[in-house]
């Protein structure tokens, strides 16, 4: 069902991303603030208390504009900020319950953003590693497994198995653009990962497959997972961090927030306010 769910979910994106795929990955992000912005303003505006939001920031204005005119008179002083800080938690109650709404659906599109914008497709002739992670039981110096040979990878190491960790390494070479499977042999099953390399400036990128199960599924959420009896817990493909460049700035991590993250809550949150008035939503 999650994959059923998953599989629905990220058509939707493929859908939004459409004919902007082959453009400047700005023109994407700005479209999907936009449209998370306009979410936001409907979420708002139907499960918050509009006129109460109304009634509270005027208030806040009046006993600002009381702290302003009565600054030589302490007691005043004191009552105004007294009353700022009664009315500015009444403000954080009326806009707690559209916040609980939004947040599983915000949740559900990050995950799915971070496929379009947070890593970069491999080049031609660029090295990566592929990790196999191991279910616990199974020792990597024991079990049977193989890479099949693929025409976009050159197979550059033989299997590296790291026993402390329950991994499997290959380092490959990627030859080809394109989306390519690669398919592993593990005690006779097969089990495929898909690799990206040379795609358009905004594409879909899956670094990790997980085995089923539902909050590996819920967070990577990217490909079809491993049946639920398989050894191999997840399949992780190394790529690089997609960088957000602003007229020749590559705007950087923030606080450990990859640059499309802090760009994205940046527009949302400003095509919202700018938004509002148009929508008449109190915010």
């Amino acid at each position: 069902m999650m994959w059923i769910f998953n599989s629905v979910f990220g058509k939707i994106f493929d859908f939004i991303f459409f004919l902007f795929r082959s453009m400047n990955p700005w023109i994407g992000m700005i479209l999907i603030s936009v449209l998370t912005a306009l979410l936001m303003l409907f979420v708002f505006r139907f499960t918050s208390n509009q006129e109460g939001i109304k009634r509270v920031k005027n208030k806040i204005k009046a006993h600002l504009l009381e702290l302003r005119l009565f600054k030589d008179s302490m007691s005043l002083s004191f009552k105004a900020q007294g009353n700022i800080l009664r009315y500015n938690l009444r403000y954080i109650s009326y806009s707690t319950k559209p916040m609980l709404v939004m947040i599983i659906p915000l949740i559900l599109i990050l995950i799915q953003l971070n496929f379009w914008f947070g890593y970069e497709a491999l080049t031609p002739g660029q090295e990566t590693i592929l990790k196999v992670k191991l279910e616990e039981g199974h020792n990597p110096l024991d079990i049977d497994i193989s890479l099949e040979p693929s025409s976009g990878f050159d197979i550059q190491t033989p299997p590296l198995r790291i026993e402390e960790e329950r991994e499997i390494n290959w380092r490959l070479q990627a030859r080809e653009k394109g989306v390519h499977d690669l398919t592993f042999i593990v005690n006779g099953q097969k089990f495929t990962k898909k690799v990206s390399v040379a795609q358009r400036p905004l594409s879909k990128i899956s670094p990790l497959k997980v085995k089923r199960n539902f909050i590996n599924e819920l967070i990577n959420p990217g490909e079809s997972p491993f049946p639920g009896d398989s050894p191999i817990k997840a399949i992780e493909v190394k790529y690089q961090s997609k960088d957000m460049n602003l007229f020749g700035w590559s705007i950087p991590w923030l606080f450990g927030i990859p640059p499309w993250l802090v760009v994205y809550f940046a527009l949302s949150i400003i095509l919202g306010f700018v938004l509002k008035g148009i929508f008449k939503v109190q915010i």
